[in-house]
């Protein structure tokens, strides 16, 4: 979109609190850095809460029209989820897969199940359609009534344990459920128009999903009640008389997992303004609560069970990596450390502003502290918190502004994008990653610049690196060149036209923009990827590199029965007792 105004004043100023006195928002500067986004947790506003909290709140109703397995648990299942807004359904397709061709690889060509998630209701000669296509995915053909496309896999090391135990007529051994956590893990969720199913404005005309992300979290939610009806229905038809059916207990610790590489990492780039919005909204959440002048016992009551949940939730999160696993043995002591100050000394936290306090101490301590603070903080006050999920979308349209003064933009720069241009990209160190997309599957890469091919197809991701660039440019021109508009100086240096509308499309998202380099030795991908997963509700981060991780979504989450239970929102940080589950 082209606007032929000016912005030579425009700026982005530090946030203001979002009412009344009390702490600001904090900073881009704290809270836009790659080691901070890389040590966030779910919130309340993460898009698997607000899923599980809308359908509480809207009574949706499931069922399974169609149930069409033979004794291996093969076949076809077709659930038709009744909305206020209307019907969507979630067909699912179970294979046989060899062994030998197991793989969690996005260019895997072959799962377990596949699936999509499918507006309106689906006949038979609707599944018999998708059964064709669905285990293609790139390959198969769809129709814009699809919504979400989506595969999995069994875990290797749950799954037919699972059933084996199921089959035997006893529960699972717990420790082994809580280790792995999930009984399928997803490879790819796709949807906004992927193969040819409904692109993002059909999603939200047809009124059932008007929030980022709720069509991809229910198809990953129902993926859940898939893996429970396959291992109970395998273990029914092994030993039909003796079988069990899973305990609740077992089905809330099981989630879903997913292995995620850089495929998603450039998506925070690539859209500023939706960063922004997911940003603001749990900055606001987070502010609104530091706010509280003074606070009742039961709310400290309350953040004292929360703080006990997440002592058990860190206690059973566990990774390989050196890395993790370092900070979170960290923040294992951190957090008994603030029970015993809460248990211990009465006046730990100050009679007004509290909550202030206590996020300003985190703060101090490790990142992984400060940001599990933050959300158990966010927990306590649901009627602040809540309706800021209708603020986490955002059209992402740039606004190029012709007419605005080089010498304004080179002011626009100054103030907004400080971050970019104070720091030096000379030395091989600041520009020794280069992205791209790979020829064969149109995937995002990171290569090594200086020791690997490539760098002549480098997308343009390295954002500070390209504002520096532009200002040193701007730095150069005289006084009577500075006072030309844009559009003179674009003309004649059309390379810059991307970056120019980024800093003006930006200039009121103070949270748009990662304010690391991207291309500097030092960036780990997987920040980007850990803060992007923490947005959805992901937790249990388990490095693998520095380039992917695992992790698994809705681990706790209320079941389709249990919706209607008062409580059924309150599963963050969720922690599992080892002890033996009911027979």
């Amino acid at each position: 979109m082209v606007q032929s105004g000016t912005m030579a004043e425009a700026a982005i100023d530090i946030p203001q609190p979002p009412s009344g006195d009390g702490p600001a928002l904090r900073p881009p500067s704290t809270v836009m850095r790659l080691a901070r986004l890389g040590s966030f947790h779910p919130t309340r506003i993460s898009f698997v809460r607000t899923l599980v909290r809308r359908m509480a709140r809207e009574r949706w109703r499931f069922s399974a029209p169609i149930v069409e397995l033979d004794d291996d648990g093969f076949g076809t299942i077709v659930y038709e989820i009744a909305t206020p807004a209307g019907i969507v359904s979630f067909a699912a397709f179970s294979n046989y897969l060899a062994p030998d061709e197991r793989t969690d690889r996005v260019i895997a060509e072959k799962w377990d199940a596949a699936f999509a998630l499918v507006d309106g209701r689906v006949t038979r000669d609707d599944a018999a359609r998708l059964r064709a296509n669905a285990p293609l995915q790139e390959a198969g053909r769809f129709s814009a009534r699809e919504l979400v496309l989506s595969r999995a896999n069994k875990s290797v090391r749950l799954f037919e344990t699972m059933v084996e135990a199921l089959a035997a007529g006893r529960q699972p051994d717990m420790a082994d459920v809580v280790e792995v956590g999930y009984l399928m893990r997803t490879t790819a969720v796709y949807g906004n128009g992927k193969f040819g199913i409904a692109d993002l404005d059909q999603v939200r005309h047809e009124g059932v999903f008007s929030l980022p992300y709720q069509a991809e979290m229910l198809t990953v939610y129902m993926a859940r009640q898939l893996s429970f009806d396959l291992a109970e229905h395998i273990a029914r038809r092994r030993n039909p008389n003796g079988a069990v059916p899973l305990d609740r207990r077992v089905k809330r610790a099981l989630g879903v997992g997913n292995a995620t590489g850089l495929g998603m990492a450039p998506f925070l780039v690539n859209h500023p303004q939706l960063l922004n919005a997911w940003i603001m909204a749990r900055e606001t959440a987070l502010a609104r609560v530091r706010a509280e002048g003074s606070v009742a016992p039961d709310r400290i009551a309350r953040f004292c069970d929360l703080l006990d949940r997440a002592i058990g939730h860190a206690g059973q999160w566990n990774t390989d990596d050196t890395r993790q696993a370092e900070r979170i043995a960290i923040l294992r002591k951190e957090l008994a450390d603030l029970r015993d100050r809460l248990a211990g000394d009465a006046g730990f936290l100050p009679e007004v502003q509290p909550w202030d306090f206590l996020a300003a101490w985190a703060e101090a301590r490790s990142l992984e502290l400060s940001e599990m603070v933050n959300s158990l903080l966010t927990e306590l006050y649901p009627e602040l918190v809540d309706e800021l999920e209708n603020s986490t979308g955002a059209d992402d349209r740039e606004e190029s502004l012709p007419a605005m003064t080089l010498r304004a933009l080179k002011a626009l720069i100054e103030r907004n994008c400080d971050w970019a241009i104070a720091r030096s990209y000379d030395g091989r160190e600041a520009r020794h990653f280069f992205w791209y997309r790979s020829a064969e599957k149109d995937e995002p890469r990171l290569g090594e610049r200086f020791s690997e091919p490539g760098a002549d197809k480098e997308q343009p991701l390295g954002i500070g690196f390209l504002v520096a660039s532009l200002y040193a440019e701007l730095c150069g021109l005289d006084g009577a060149t500075l006072d030309q508009p844009v559009a003179a100086f674009l003309l004649g240096r059309p390379r810059w036209r991307g970056i120019v509308r980024r800093i003006q499309s930006l200039a009121d998202c103070p949270y748009g923009e990662v304010r690391d380099n991207l291309l500097g030795q030092d960036c780990l991908a997987v920040d980007l990827l850990r803060c992007k997963l923490s947005i959805f509700g992901a937790g249990k981060f388990d490095p693998k590199s520095d380039r992917w991780t695992r992790i698994t979504l809705f681990q706790g989450a209320p079941l389709l029965e249990g919706l209607d239970d008062p409580a059924a929102d309150d599963w963050s940080f969720p922690y599992f007792p080892l002890t033996a589950a009911r027979v």
